[in-house]
């Protein structure tokens, strides 16, 4: 194992961390987002590119995306909800 790999090994642990202790939505969906890029970094290290292409593209954009509608869509509806 490289110093590159070992680095990057030991960043997908502090994000994955980082997301799991997250309170907020918000901040879990951000987070999320870097993780997956982190993920692909790690993937890239591992000379594995198509899956580090496949995890950016899911990881830090499909997934955040859609977690991001979601969370407007709830406050949205909350708001409407209290303006009732």
């Amino acid at each position: 194992m490289t110093a590159v790999q070992a680095v990057l090994l030991v960043l997908v642990g502090v994000a994955g961390t980082l997301v799991a202790l997250a309170r907020d939505p918000l901040r879990q969906t951000i987070l999320a987002g870097i993780y997956g890029l982190t993920l692909a970094l790690l993937f890239f290290a591992l000379q594995a590119p198509d899956v580090a292409l496949s995890q950016i593209v899911v990881g830090g954009v499909a997934l955040p995306a859609m977690l991001l509608l979601a969370l407007a869509e709830v406050r949205a509806r909350e708001q409407k909800g209290d303006d009732e």
